[in-house]
């Protein structure tokens, strides 16, 4: 089993009280869970152990694509379950199954040059159409339990969370902040809290740019009419063809 987590813990003083406190910071990079924690009952167990074995305030830094969703979830549950504050810090990618976990934050932050990514869940299937049919139901399954940490973080419609992830959504910071997936914007530290951030905000939608893309294809490709005008001199293939078979068969 390869660890995709990291606890590292530091001191940190607090400028009101002047007194230093322990922060315990988990880092997560890479897949989450390369092996799925389905039917695992050891590596969710340690997680776990490692999670409960301090106390206080943690901050979670995020930088993955994605990985098992079973994973995601009992983690996106532990961090919800745990005493202390959780601040999610996202510094790369939060994509897939990391963008569930994020959820999880009390407060959620975004580097300004960091990306969240939504979309449906997906799997693998073999069999008869039974067994394909199993998998589609499955698939809705995790589906609306994944828009439930959506909806509780955003506070979006199902209707709108679904229509997002079914276009497979890319959001900047900006755009996380504007819709709810995230509280702010990571700023630096000093000298210049006062600095406003860039207004700009951009969603990449996969489904919308491949309509676009298939609208300009269509149109360039598309068959110009001729006027009835222009072709009222001319003769129709059809009724030339005609007009040689009446030929052939004449006696």
């Amino acid at each position: 089993m390869k660890k995709f987590w990291k606890w590292k813990n530091q001191k940190v003083l607090n400028q009101e009280t002047q007194t230093e406190t322990v922060e315990r910071t988990l880092f997560l990079n890479g897949t989450i869970a390369e092996d799925s924690w389905f039917d695992d009952d050891v590596t969710p167990q340690m997680f776990k152990e490692e999670l409960m074995d301090g106390n206080g305030n943690i901050t979670v830094w995020i930088n993955s694509p994605g990985g098992d969703c079973v994973a995601a979830a009992q983690i996106y549950n532990m961090l919800r379950e745990y005493e202390g504050k959780v601040t999610v810090k996202i510094d790369g990618i939060a994509a897939s199954a990391a963008s569930v976990i994020a959820m999880a934050g009390d407060t959620v932050l975004m580097s300004p040059v960091s990306m969240m990514m939504i979309h449906n869940p997906m799997t693998i299937a073999f069999g008869d159409s039974g067994e394909m049919q199993r998998a589609i139901d499955m698939l809705s399954s995790v589906k609306d339990s994944i828009i439930n940490a959506y909806e509780l973080k955003t506070g979006l419609s199902r209707t709108k969370l679904a229509h997002l992830m079914d276009a497979e959504t890319w959001m900047d910071a900006g755009k996380a902040v504007e819709l709810g997936f995230a509280d702010d914007i990571i700023k630096r530290n000093s000298g210049v809290d006062d600095m406003e951030m860039p207004q700009v905000s951009m969603l990449y939608s996969k489904t919308a740019v491949v309509n676009s893309l298939m609208d300009k294809i269509a149109e360039k490709c598309k068959i110009q009419q001729k006027n009835e005008t222009e072709n009222s001199n001319k003769v129709k293939a059809d009724s030339l063809m005609s007009r040689l078979n009446l030929l052939k068969n004449w006696r």
